[in-house]
């Protein structure tokens, strides 16, 4: 896929919370995004990921209202000003903002 720095942002929250291997963009004159599945016991890692704000219906969120995916099992990727971080990461640096997709 093309890449830019918010796909490669959320790519390495991933990669940190262990839902893929890793992710490489090539130095191509358009730069493109490769990113590597996890796989457990032949099964895929990631069972569910939904997109929570689209170009037409934004999702902002306080850091009070920031959801918790499948009682706290998923992870929420959200971007804030201080950067993309996971919906626990906000939490504790006190911050919201847009919540960009959930991970189960």
């Amino acid at each position: 896929m093309p890449s830019s720095k918010l796909k490669v942002a959320v790519a390495n929250v991933l990669k940190s919370e262990g839902y893929i291997t890793g992710y490489q963009v090539s130095s191509d004159v358009k730069p493109l995004l490769s990113i590597e599945l996890k796989y457990f016991e032949g099964r895929p890692v990631i069972e569910e990921l939904k997109r929570v704000s689209r170009p037409g219906l934004r999702q902002y969120k306080s850091v009070d209202q920031l959801p918790k995916v499948r009682g706290g099992l998923g992870v929420s990727i959200v971007s804030t000003n201080k950067g993309v971080m996971t919906d626990r990461a906000a939490r504790a640096a006190g911050v919201g903002g847009e919540v960009l997709c959930t991970v189960f």
